[in-house]
């Protein structure tokens, strides 16, 4: 889980919010204004964002190890939501 990140208002247009580092170390961010849809389980929160035609979407997986820490991500994500309009 990414350290813990300041909120800071911004724009519906560009609004990033950080998820886990990459299987190469990079850190990683997904602009809240393309999302399309989330999903939260036990293990995992999935964040579909950036799909346009022909199925060009993309997906970043947040591993949690409860469904009360799935809630937590969620929450988080609302926050920097928010903070963005």
């Amino acid at each position: 889980m990414p350290q813990a990140q300041p909120v800071i208002p911004g724009s519906t247009a560009f609004c990033l919010y950080e998820v886990p580092q990459d299987e190469n170390g990079k850190r990683r961010w997904i602009n809240l204004g393309i999302v399309q849809y989330v999903e939260a389980s036990a293990r995992e929160v999935k964040v579909v964002y950036g799909a346009g035609a022909f199925g060009a979407g993309h997906e970043a997986r947040i591993p949690v190890s409860s469904m009360e820490e799935a809630q937590n991500v969620l929450e988080k994500l609302r926050r920097v939501a928010a903070a963005c309009r």
